[in-house]
């Protein structure tokens, strides 16, 4: 029977008639691995990468079994609320990406991370714990694919095959896996920071300039006792810059990916503020009570998947403006040619322009 894809919703991320919960590249990697999957146990299959479930409940029975990996949070609970939909939960295990994810594994379905170093990471993981005889299906887009992608998966496993293309999409498929390792962060010093991240977190181990603009502009005063916040938070950078600035600030930083959540944690412990900033993965501010933060600062992310879509940073200025105290202050950096002011004005309260130059705009928001 054919799998109802047309059922998959994207919620709770953001949804719009331009973005799709499954596309060519799902359906392919189904296909290429039918084969594989209808002769393997649930128990011996791992998914990784997943969006929101078809890779994960079109390959499920009716036992139980299959393990799950989605970096967003978003991507898990849309699985977990499709697969009530289609009376399927209690049939896989969402796991994070560590050995037992895929200790022993036969089969893996992976949807291809756009970043090499998440790749390296997933890939050395497979190689070091999955079984010998691990098949890994590795599908994307091709517009989003790289001959760099070959080259990582040769590093971890002896023999790659290529599917034929179909509908702009290929699947990549690795054996004889070698040579594995466990995920450890990218380190570097920057200025007197030590920054750590985990393959596929935003600017890597490095600082990016809208970043580094919005630390230049933050204020030098924060009250004592007060609650800073670093919305999206990355790799951790505001959220470590802060704590090191003010010793007597509360820090708490979120981000909706288990990678950045991992960074963040590492590069607080890295730079001696783990014991004052909490790290949670999280949507948003869902976390935190209304009217408790002082400061909250975000580079908004405006990417979900592959898709550039405005609302992802609109939902995180309500999120903020809820979480602000009356007068906490929402500081902003983003691409000038976004013009978010008008959206931060009506979502959060009065907003000014703080610093701006050829690429970044800084503004401060007042919470009302």
């Amino acid at each position: 029977m054919e799998f109802p894809f047309d059922v998959l919703r994207r919620w709770p991320d953001v949804e719009a008639p331009d973005l799709v919960a499954v596309d060519a590249a799902d359906r392919l990697i189904l296909d290429v691995s039918e084969e594989a999957r209808r002769d393997t146990a649930a128990g011996d299959v791992v998914v990784i990468g997943d969006a929101y479930g078809a890779l994960t409940l079109a390959s499920t029975g009716p036992g139980e079994g299959i393990r799950v990996h989605q970096d967003s949070l978003l991507g898990e609970r849309a699985l977990a609320e499709n697969a009530a939909t289609l009376g399927m939960a209690g049939r896989f295990h969402s796991l994070p990406l560590s050995a037992e994810l895929v200790r022993e594994a036969r089969l893996v379905l992976l949807r291809l991370p756009r970043s090499l170093d998440a790749l390296d990471d997933i890939a050395g993981l497979i190689a070091r714990h999955a079984h010998s005889a691990v098949r890994v299906y590795a599908g994307g887009r091709i517009k989003h694919m790289s001959l760099a992608m070959n080259d990582v998966l040769h590093r971890y496993f002896g023999r790659i095959d290529v599917s034929p293309a179909r509908q702009k999409s290929r699947v990549l498929i690795a054996a004889e896996p070698h040579d594995g390792r466990d995920p450890e962060p990218r380190r570097a010093q920057i200025d007197d920071l030590e920054i750590c991240a985990f393959g596929g977190v935003f600017a890597g181990a490095g600082l990016d300039i809208g970043t580094r603009f919005l630390l230049e502009s933050l204020p030098e005063k924060i009250g004592d006792d007060a609650l800073a916040v670093d919305l999206a938070c990355g790799s951790g950078v505001i959220a470590v810059t802060l704590a090191r600035q003010h010793p007597r600030l509360r820090v708490h930083a979120s981000d909706v990916s288990a990678a950045a959540v991992a960074s963040a944690r590492a590069t607080a412990a890295a730079n001696g503020v783990a014991d004052r900033v909490e790290v949670i993965q999280d949507a948003g501010l869902s976390s935190l009570p209304d009217g408790v933060a002082d400061l909250i600062a975000v580079n908004p992310p405006f990417h979900t998947g592959a898709a550039v879509h405005e609302r992802l940073a609109h939902g995180l200025f309500a999120d903020a403006a809820r979480v602000l105290a009356p007068g906490g202050e929402l500081w902003t950096v983003w691409n000038s040619h976004l013009r978010y002011r008008a959206a931060l004005e009506r979502l959060v309260g009065p907003t000014r322009q703080v610093a701006r130059n050829a690429k970044f705009t800084v503004t401060v928001s007042r919470g009302r």
